[in-house]
């Protein structure tokens, strides 16, 4: 059975696409006592109040007729800001070329948790990046926590 994050996906992609939205990313969280079903959406000049107004007006009624969660829960539209984690293939694609922090679940055998270089290939089951000293370093998907583009201020 697909998860909460992905029905959701499926359910509003076509809707925030025809009103002129990216669904970038969907998630469903617990804080606290509190639940938060957060959708995240983008477009080539950027995010502001009136596009998640627009896109959480579009959405409303969709998902409280699909009924997925049962929990009384917080929704919230926004965008995935300037330094956003790239959880799927095509974050990845859009990004290739870029400058990425990784983190790892644990250590490895270069003793870090932690990389920063340029997002130079991802397979399957793998992604590759080139760190400073122009060495490359290939990781595999299962051991990442974590890829985020980084803006430099």
């Amino acid at each position: 059975m697909a998860s909460i994050e992905e029905r959701v996906e499926k359910l509003l992609e076509p809707t925030i696409e025809k009103i002129g939205y990216d669904l970038y990313d969907v998630e469903y969280a617990k804080e606290g006592k509190n639940y938060f079903l957060r959708i995240f959406i983008d477009k080539p000049e950027g995010i502001d109040l009136e596009d998640c107004e627009k896109v959480n007006n579009a959405i409303n009624d969709l998902l409280d007729q699909a009924d997925y969660i049962k929990e009384q829960y917080f929704l919230e539209v926004s965008s995935p800001g300037i330094e956003r984690v790239l959880k799927k293939d095509k974050h990845l694609k859009q990004n290739k070329g870029k400058e990425v922090q990784i983190k790892l679940f644990q250590k490895d055998q270069n003793n870090k948790k932690e990389y920063v270089g340029e997002l130079i290939d991802f397979k399957e089951e793998t992604i590759t990046i080139m760190i400073e000293n122009e060495e490359k370093i290939e990781m595999e998907r299962k051991n990442i926590a974590q890829i985020k583009t980084i803006y430099h201020w």
